[in-house]
């Protein structure tokens, strides 16, 4: 099995950074507003106050979040607006995001970017019989849609698994323990690309193998062991 980064593995992090968060910026307010009445939008009001008590108690200056009810919504805004600003892996600020820009993709707004060489890669792998799968700290339904409208066209025909932080940290060995135990896979019979090694240092800590994604724009790494790959065609099958 092949377990993929997203950001600076399949992806330029430049569309993350330039397209995907300004996205979220700019129709943050509108998406509240207008799902903020729906089963999910409410699920994720309560997610967001919990995160906020935590915040809270654990740093002390976060927004204010005002005892009024009919306020809750400002106070949603204004706080995931402060998550966004500090780039925090915040479990609700995830979904919300994933939520407006499915609504962008589906809208044909927005098109994702992946690397040339990803297409041939996911053909040849799955054609030699190798399972395919995503960990990303961006949400499950954000990584669906970002691979069903990409520039390649639709590629969740080749991707069998999706894993968000649900499942744990990225930079945490006990998540990739629980990515191999639920896909029935040893660790050792699993490869892991990444381009940052922190993530990779945690997969081999639970016996994965795994591979460094160096990409035009990556930030440098410090000193580390893993194999490095500047594209797919690289790695012929795993």
């Amino acid at each position: 099995m092949i377990l993929l980064d997203i950001e600076g593995t399949t992806t330029p992090i430049a569309f993350v950074t330039e397209r995907l968060v300004p996205y979220a910026r700019a129709h943050l307010h509108a998406y509240l507003q207008h799902y903020a009445s729906a089963p999910h939008g409410a699920a994720l009001l309560d997610a967001f106050r919990h995160e906020h008590d935590a915040d809270v108690e654990a740093r002390g200056a976060v927004p204010a979040w005002p005892d009024d009810r009919t306020q809750a919504l400002d106070a949603v805004e204004a706080y995931a607006a402060w998550l966004m600003g500090l780039d925090r892996k915040s479990p609700a600020l995830k979904e919300l995001q994933g939520h407006i820009w499915a609504d962008g993709y589906r809208a044909g707004v927005l098109v994702a970017e992946v690397y040339p060489d990803v297409p041939a890669a996911f053909a040849r792998w799955r054609a030699a019989g190798t399972t395919l799968g995503i960990f990303s700290s961006g949400s499950v339904l954000a990584q669906q849609w970002l691979f069903r409208r990409s520039t390649a066209g639709d590629l969740t025909p080749f991707l069998q698994w999706y894993f968000d932080t649900g499942v744990g940290a990225k930079r945490e060995a006990a998540s990739y323990e629980r990515i191999a135990r639920e896909t029935g896979e040893t660790p050792a019979a699993i490869l892991f690309i990444s381009d940052v090694t922190a993530e990779l240092d945690a997969a081999r800590m639970a016996g994965m193998q795994t591979l460094l994604s160096l990409r035009p724009g990556n930030p440098p790494q410090p000193p580390h062991e893993h194999r490095a790959v500047t594209t797919f065609d690289q790695i012929p099958s795993a």
